[in-house]
């Protein structure tokens, strides 16, 4: 069995306390600095106080090939606002300064490689952890190029996340557990972020396989937006990842504080489904 399995991290404590409370977990991305930083730290206090269990930061990127249209645009707004990765880490900071739950709520800087690379692997990892980020997802990275990232990410006790597919190998996706540590990132289908009516049927399969090569807990993400989503993936997985259709609830707000409201609105209804979570758990063969 693959994975880091480090249960000095947050976001390792959060999973293990969802799994005793026998409750899915409810991971929300957003594009930091969509409409600007300011906002993003009001979203963020509003997801953590709807239920959110980790929340993902997405820094903006101007070619962000895994992202469908409603991200995409995200990252454009975000951009057009001046965020950058410094940005993005000074967010993290006031978040931390802020009050419970959101200074209590594990946080993931999302990111394509590049602007990790920019800054300095050392240089990056140093100020993450210092400002009291818990991990990071790095969409672009393959295993094979992450020795370094992974060494120095580690030394700063920040977890390193990484995605596997359904187009993954077993083989590969034993060597992607075995490079993540926090929990396994599964993409629920071929292709880009974005909100879709149904899962795709080969979902449990893809679970299953996944079960068999690691012990980590295992994330669902991609194509996820209604409860039923959620209710779906509680025999399966241990935390549901909430994207695309966040990141449409800011686009569509006519004001911040109605972005907010609207973000809560969505999360708490896919909370209360979770809550029904892993007390159906299928065990793998």
């Amino acid at each position: 069995m693959s994975g880091e399995t480090s249960s000095s991290t947050r976001i390792s404590k959060r999973f293990a306390d969802l799994r005793a409370s026998g409750e899915l977990g409810i991971v929300a991305y957003i594009t930091a600095g969509d409409p600007s930083l300011d906002a993003t730290l009001q979203f963020v206090l509003a997801l953590a106080e709807a239920g959110a269990d980790v929340i993902e930061l997405g820094v903006p990127f101007s070619d962000p090939l895994a992202d469908g249209p409603t991200i995409q645009r995200a990252s454009e707004r975000a951009l057009k606002s001046g965020t950058t990765l410094v940005g993005v880490l000074d967010l993290v900071r006031s978040i931390h300064q802020s009050s419970p739950p959101a200074n209590e709520v594990p946080l993931i800087l999302f990111s394509y490689y590049n602007p990790i690379l920019q800054m300095g692997l050392e240089k990056f990892a140093s100020a993450a952890a210092s400002v009291g980020a818990d991990g990071v997802l790095a969409t672009d990275l393959t295993p094979e190029e992450s020795v370094d990232y992974r060494r120095i990410l580690t030394a700063q006790h920040l977890d390193t996340i990484f995605l596997g597919a359904p187009t993954s190998t077993d083989e590969r996706l034993a060597k992607i557990a075995a490079c993540s540590s926090g929990f396994l990132y599964l993409i629920s289908r071929t292709g880009v972020t974005g909100a879709k009516d149904a899962l795709p049927d080969d979902l449990p399969s893809l679970l299953r396989r996944a079960r068999a090569v690691t012990h980590l807990p295992i994330a669902v993400g991609f194509g996820i937006s209604l409860p039923g989503h959620v209710s779906l993936l509680g025999g399966l997985a241990d935390a549901a990842v909430i994207g695309s259709a966040l990141v449409s609830e800011i686009e569509k707000a006519s004001s911040i504080a109605a972005a907010a409201s609207a973000l809560a609105a969505k999360i708490r209804p896919l909370k209360e489904a979770a809550r029904h979570g892993l007390s159906r758990r299928e065990v793998a063969p």
